[in-house]
């Protein structure tokens, strides 16, 4: 069966248009963690070009979640459950986009979960509410979109009515980047948030090969600060790079990037005295 799976332990993003309701809750000292799951062969087979990752990451980040992985699994019930399974045990939240809601994938979670599944009453008025409103007429596809498993929460849907659902600690969301983005903002207050992650860049003016040995060595001097480069080019002054420091005490973080700073100095000066 397809399966894909992406360890992100190094994530770097560069959008900012992001912008994330406040949480109800206080942050917590326990890092809370998640996972996303991508259902469809489509985006397997790279006829479908996946918008969502990036977006959901950032999204978490800023709330203080770390996505720690992503999977992709095809339209296939037994790769589905599977994945659920393994995720749900292992992360504080797994989020999964994608997939034919009415067709396989509230099924899935069902039986991952072991609850029965049929047209939830709410869900029914809320579809029927929303045909009144666009003129649009019942068909069987959507009534489908009303199959909600047992004892889950609903997720309104305020771009195209069909809600999605929450239960246990899995979210399940469209996969239309636009219907997704709204239910993310639907279910963000109610989302246990953790420690933010703090976020430094520093642009080095010196190329990844000539730094990478030094910041190895602050690296290992700042266990509680992950320190990427990326290099890219300057159109006016060539190769360089940008190092990328992140961590959740800003004291440490501030630390590590004065020790990046004072290396890069010494590395430039080294430079012009040849």
């Amino acid at each position: 069966m397809p399966v894909e799976t992406v360890e992100l332990r190094s994530l770097r993003l560069e959008r900012s248009q992001v912008i994330v309701p406040t949480a109800h809750s206080s942050p917590s000292k326990e890092v809370v963690t998640a996972a996303l799951l991508l259902i469809g062969g489509k985006i397997l087979s790279g006829r479908t070009k996946d918008q969502n990752i990036d977006y959901i990451a950032e999204y978490l980040a800023a709330v203080g979640i770390n996505l720690r992985e992503v999977r992709v699994v095809g339209d296939e019930e037994r790769a589905i459950i599977d994945a659920l399974n393994a995720l749900r045990r292992r992360y504080t939240y797994v989020f999964t986009t994608g997939g034919t809601h009415g067709d396989i994938t509230a099924d899935c979670v069902a039986k991952a979960f072991g609850v029965p599944i049929d047209s939830d009453p709410r869900a029914l008025a809320i579809l029927h509410e929303w045909m009144k409103t666009t003129g649009a007429e019942m068909n069987e596809a959507r009534l489908r979109m009303t199959r909600i498993p047992k004892c889950a929460d609903l997720i309104l849907n305020r771009v195209s009515g069909a809600p999605g659902f929450w239960i246990g600690n899995v979210i399940v969301m469209a996969g239309v980047p636009s219907i997704m983005q709204a239910m993310l903002d639907e279910v963000a207050p109610k989302l246990k948030i953790g420690i933010r992650m703090l976020s430094e860049t520093v642009r080095a003016d010196a190329r990844e090969g000539d730094i990478g040995m030094q910041l190895g060595e602050i690296a290992k001097a700042n266990p509680a600060v992950a320190i990427g480069s990326y290099p890219f080019f300057d159109p006016q002054h060539g190769p360089n790079t940008n190092v990328v420091l992140r961590a959740r005490d800003a004291q440490k973080l501030a630390l590590a990037k004065r020790a990046v700073e004072d290396m890069l100095e010494r590395v430039r000066q080294a430079q012009s005295s040849r």
